[in-house]
C-alpha cells in the first residue's frame, strides 16, 4: 500500500520498484539574488571555478618550484652517490605496518628510522669521510687571461671612447701647466742677476749722549746678576755696584734664601761674565733692601741720582737679569711717584711697605734688585714688584714698581756701618677709610708706651696727616712715619668723633 508523498513530493510508483516505494529528490529552489549583493560578492567576470588563475605564469596548470641548487652545494650536502634510499619509502620492503613486534613504516634493517640523521630534523650536522669517487681531480692552477687596464682601473664600468677622452684632457691640462711654468721660469730668471753686488754704505747709526744705547753702555757695566743655591734650589736677581769697596745693593728678597745658612751659595756674574762670591752684609725686611760684597777690584761703580727729582713722564730704564737673561735694558716713563705698595713676601721674611716708583718699563722676574736710571744714567731706584693678572707669578703688564733711591741709599748707609737699620716707629696699627670726600688711616689699636700713646693718639681716631704729607690709607701711614727718623717730633692731624684734632708724637725706634 502507498504511503502519502511528504510535502506535496511525487512518490515513486509501487510497479517501478520491486522494494519499497522512494521518495523522489525535492527539486532545488533558487531565491534571487540581488544585484547589489552579486555585485560585491560574485566571481569576477570569466571566473568559472572557486580559485583564481595560476600566478607563477606556468601554463602547463603546474606550479613552477624553484631553480635547482647549484652543482657545488648539491655535491656538499645532498647524500653520496652509493646511498639511493629515498626519503619516501623505507630502504627494503617491510612486513605488515602496526603488528605486534613488526619493523614500523621507516624502519630499515639495522638502521631504525628515529636514529635516521636524514630524517631527525632535530639531528646535528656534522663531517664524515669522504665518499669515494667524490674527490674532484687535482689541477694544476694555470694562468688565466690578463686584464686591461680599464678592466683594472674601472672594471670595465667606463666606455673606451670616455677613456679616450679622459686621455685627451690630461695632455691639454700637462700642456697648459707646462707652458705656464715655462713663463714663470723665465720671469725668475729675468728678475734675478747672478752676478749683482750690494754698495757698501759706511756706519750711519747715531748714538748721540744721552740715547738709550749710550746710557746702557755707561749703566750695564755697574749692574750685576746675583744666582742664589740653596742645596738642589736655586733662584737668581739683579743688583748694582754702589761703592769702590764692592757693595752691591739688591732686594732683601733675592738673598733671603741663603741668609738661613745650609750650605747657601751667592754669587754675582759681572757684565764681563765674571763670576765672583759674595756674602751678605746686611739686610732689612721691612723695606725689602739688601747690601752684599763682592771682592772684586776697581769695579764700576754706577753714579747715584735723586729721585725726588721724578717727575710723571720723565724717561727711566730699567736694567737686570729678567727670567736669567742677564744684561736685559726696557725703556719706559714714570707713570707715577708716591705710590704705597705693600710687597708680596713671596715665602722669604719681606714684609715691607715702599713708597714706589711706578714705571711701566718692562720688569720681570729676575729684574729684582736692579736699577732704575733716568734720561742722564744716574740711579734713582731699585727695581722690586710687579703687579701682574692671573695667580702666581706673571710677565709685566706696564706696571713695574721700583724704591726710590733716595731712601734705598739711606738704607743702605746703614747696613754698611752697622749691618741693621732702625726705624721711626709710631706705635699702631691701622686701617684705610673713607666718608665719601676724605681719606684717612682709622686708629684700630694703640701699642703701650709708644709715640702715639703718648701724644694722646686713641683707638678710633682717623690720622689725616703726618707731617706734610697727607694720609689716604693704612700703607700710605707705613710709609709715612718710616720716612721720619726715631725720635723726631712730628704733627699729626686727625679726627676724632667728628672733631679736627692736631697732636705731635715723638717717633719711637722699632
Amino acid at each position: 500500500m502507498a504511503a502519502p508523498a511528504a510535502d506535496g513530493a511525487d512518490a515513486v510508483p509501487a510497479e517501478a520498484s520491486a522494494g519499497p516505494p522512494r521518495l523522489a529528490p525535492r527539486p532545488l529552489e533558487r531565491p534571487a539574488v540581488d544585484p547589489g549583493e552579486r555585485s560585491a560578492f560574485g566571481r569576477p567576470s570569466g571566473v568559472e571555478g572557486g580559485f583564481a588563475p595560476l600566478r607563477n605564469g606556468s601554463s602547463d596548470g603546474r606550479i613552477a618550484g624553484a631553480a635547482p641548487p647549484p652543482a657545488a652545494l648539491a655535491a656538499a650536502f645532498s647524500r653520496s652517490h652509493a646511498d639511493v634510499a629515498g626519503l619516501q619509502r623505507p630502504p627494503t620492503p617491510a612486513g605488515a605496518v602496526g603488528e605486534p613486534g613488526g619493523p614500523a613504516l621507516w624502519d630499515g634493517p639495522g638502521a631504525p628510522a628515529d636514529r635516521d640523521p636524514w630524517r631527525d630534523p632535530g639531528s646535528a650536522a656534522r663531517l664524515g669521510e669522504p665518499v669515494e669517487g667524490d674527490a674532484a681531480p687535482d689541477r694544476a692552477p694555470g694562468s688565466g687571461a690578463r686584464l686591461s687596464v680599464r678592466e683594472v682601473l674601472f672594471g670595465k664600468r667606463v666606455h673606451p671612447r670616455a677613456l679616450a677622452l679622459l686621455a685627451v684632457i690630461a695632455l691639454a691640462i700637462g700642456a697648459v701647466g707646462g707652458v705656464v711654468g715655462h713663463l714663470t721660469a723665465s720671469g725668475a730668471q729675468g728678475l734675478t742677476e747672478p752676478g749683482a753686488t750690494l754698495t757698501s754704505t759706511s756706519d750711519s747709526k747715531e748714538r748721540p749722549p744721552g740715547s738709550v744705547a749710550d746710557i746702557a753702555a755707561r749703566v750695564l757695566p755697574a749692574v750685576v746678576s746675583i744666582e742664589i743655591k740653596v742645596g738642589d734650589q736655586g733662584g737668581t736677581g739683579s743688583g748694582v755696584v754702589i761703592d769702590p769697596a764692592g757693595y752691591v745693593l739688591t732686594n732683601n728678597h733675592v738673598v733671603a734664601p741663603a741668609a738661613q745658612g745650609n750650605g747657601a751659595t751667592i754669587e754675582a756674574i759681572f757684565s764681563n761674565g765674571q763670576r765672583m762670591p759674595a756674602a751678605i752684609v746686611g739686610r732689612d725686611p721691612k723695606t725689602d733692601l739688601a747690601v752684599v760684597k763682592v771682592a772684586v777690584a776697581n769695579p764700576t761703580v754706577a753714579r747715584i741720582g735723586s729721585s725726588s727729582s721724578l717727575a710723571v713722564g720723565d724717561g727711566v730704564l730699567a736694567i737686570g737679569s729678567p727670567l736669567g737673561l742677564a744684561g736685559t735694558v726696557t725703556d719706559g716713563i714714570v707713570s707715577a711717584v708716591n705710590r704705597p705698595v705693600r710687597l708680596d713676601s713671596g715665602g722669604s721674611d719681606t714684609n715691607a711697605v715702599i713708597d714706589a716708583i711706578q714705571t711701566d718699563a718692562a720688569i720681570n722676574p729676575g729684574n729684582s734688585g736692579g736699577p732704575l736710571v733716568d734720561s742722564t744714567g744716574a740711579v734713582v731706584g731699585i727695581n722690586t714688584a710687579i703687579r701682574s693678572l692671573g695667580q702666581g707669578e706673571g710677565g709685566s703688564i706696564g706696571l713695574g714698581f721700583a724704591i726710590p733711591i733716595d731712601d734705598a741709599r739711606r738704607i743702605a748707609e746703614a747696613l754698611i756701618r752697622d749691618g741693621s737699620v732702625k726705624h721711626a716707629d709710631l706705635g699702631v696699627n691701622a686701617k684705610s677709610v673713607t666718608d665719601g670726600t676724605t681719606d684717612g688711616a682709622q686708629v684700630q689699636n694703640v701699642v703701650a708706651g709708644g709715640a702715639a700713646a703718648a701724644a694722646g693718639i686713641v683707638e678710633g681716631d682717623v690720622i689725616l696727616k703726618v707731617g706734610d704729607r697727607t694720609i689716604a690709607g693704612a700703607d700710605e701711614l707705613v710709609v709715612a712715619v718710616r720716612e721720619l727718623a726715631p725720635g723726631q717730633s712730628v704733627p699729626i692731624e686727625l679726627v676724632r668723633d667728628g672733631r679736627p684734632l692736631t697732636v705731635t708724637a715723638v717717633l719711637a725706634s722699632d
